[in-house]
């Protein structure tokens, strides 16, 4: 059991990472926020389900609970560094299915709703969850003590 959190939470030693964590962790916060709470002008649980019921993922309720809780809690676990290899993933999977189920049919750029932005997501979670959370993180100083 110990093996297995010490292969969640190792990171390299760069600071590197902390560099794509802060500014893409806020961003997926705000991004969850709207989706869980309503901040920042969104919808909230019932409109961001109801929004996606009406383009086919079911139950829209609950994938706005799944979708808007891998953005907000997994970008507040990438702002601190805590578990952040694990976090990655899971966000790396929601723009998947962010980028197949709403935006590919508008073709790449944002500005017609492609998938540009979640594809530069996508590949920033690929990255912290190949590298880890650096040496400017909860994950760091853990793996370190253990």
């Amino acid at each position: 059991m110990n093996t297995m959190i010490h292969k969640l939470i190792a990171t390299e030693s760069s600071l590197s990472p902390l560099v794509l964590r802060i500014p893409v962790g806020i961003i997926l916060a705000a991004h969850g926020s709207q989706k869980l709470f309503g901040w920042f002008s969104g919808y909230g649980l019932e409109g961001t389900g109801q929004w996606l019921a009406s383009i086919g993922l079911e139950p829209g309720y609950l994938m706005a609970l799944l979708a808007g809780s891998a953005e907000f809690f997994g970008g507040l676990a990438l702002i601190i560094g805590l578990l952040v290899r694990p976090a990655a993933a899971v966000i790396a999977f929601t723009m998947v299915v962010a980028i197949f189920s709403v935006h590919i049919s508008n073709g790449l750029f944002s500005s017609n709703n492609g998938y540009e932005f979640a594809l530069a997501l996508l590949a920033a979670a690929v990255s912290l969850t190949l590298s880890g959370a650096g040496r400017a993180s909860i994950d760091h100083l853990s793996s370190s003590r253990a």
